[in-house]
Parts: structure tokens; sequence; C-alpha cells
């Protein structure tokens, strides 16, 4: 039987997503002074930033979370974000414009069992695949019905705007990089 996994290290964790095919790099926050890893799945780079240091022990921590940031361009509704995070449980999606920004904690506290951290990896992995899907799916959406707004006549208005008008409205949909 494998030993309990109690506390967490940048160390311990690069070695847990190199064992399931990730690309880690180590490196240094230059405000906090503290080390943090950086990876990518799916084309999405993140962090893994450590979290509760262990009292006695400057190695080791108790908690990480995983953290990627999306640039937004334009207005990216709430109700987007709302929707993903009633949908979806461990992970959750903030909007911090102009930024979107997913992040997942994982926590040893109290002890878990040496596959649960490659569990955590796994679940990080699905939900960023996911994310990536739902956002191709929904800000085309976004687009149609900001589009079919700007088409519409509105009541009270004067005569149809002008074509080149509309199409701007209909671009002014948010973007994310």
């Amino acid at each position: 039987m494998s030993e309990t996994i109690t506390r967490l290290t940048v160390e311990g964790l690069r070695d847990s997503f190199q064992s399931v095919g990730y690309r880690v790099e180590t490196l240094t926050d230059p405000v906090a002074n503290t080390p943090y890893l950086r990876s990518a799945t799916a084309g999405l780079g993140f962090e893994i930033r450590p979290g509760n240091q262990l009292v006695g022990d400057e190695q080791g921590f108790v908690d990480a979370t995983l953290v990627t940031t999306l640039q937004v361009q334009g207005e990216l509704p709430l109700d987007l974000v709302n929707r993903w995070n009633a949908t979806r449980r461990f992970g959750r999606l903030q909007l911090s414009h102009p930024f979107l920004v997913f992040c997942l904690d994982v926590s040893v506290a109290g002890g878990v069992a040496p596959n649960f951290v490659r569990a955590q990896i796994e679940i990080w992995d699905r939900l960023v695949q996911e994310l990536i899907a739902y956002l191709r799916e929904e800000l085309p959406k976004l687009a149609a019905r900001n589009g079919a707004a700007a088409a519409a006549p509105q009541p009270g208005a004067p005569a149809q705007q002008p074509a080149h008008e509309r199409t701007a409205e209909a671009e002014a949909v948010p973007t994310i990089q």
C-alpha cells in the first residue's frame, strides 16, 4: 500500500504533471519571490501556484491552485460565466475585466491517496478542454444575438441604419485570447 500524501512541493507537483505527459517549467514570481510552475494543455497555458505553506516546512504546502488567464476584448456577459459555473463542479470561472480567469484548487489537507493528485490533474485537463469547447460554442451565439439585435429595427427609431453602422455593432462581440 502506498503512503498517504499530506504535503505538496513544487518539485513533487512538477514530477506529477510530467508523469502524465505535461511539459513543465519552474519559474520564480518576481514580486513574491516564490517558485511556481507553468505548463499548457490543449494549447492553453496555465500556472500551478503553491498555496498555504506548512508551519516549519519552507518547501511544503497543503494546497495549490491551477490557473489560466484569458484576455477578453469587448464586453463578456456575466451570464456566460455564470452558466459555466452552474453546470460544472471543481473549477471556477471568474470575470475580472479584461481577464477571464479559470482555476481549480487542489488540497491534500488531512491526507490523500497518491493517485488523488493525478486524478486532479486529469480533472483539470478535462475542464480546460470543456472550457475551450464551451467558449467556441457560446461566443458565436453571442455574436449572432448581437448581430440580430443590431439588424432589428428599434421602436421609435429613425429609418434603417446604414449597413456600415450595423456591421460595426455586430462586430462589437467579445473575443478571448
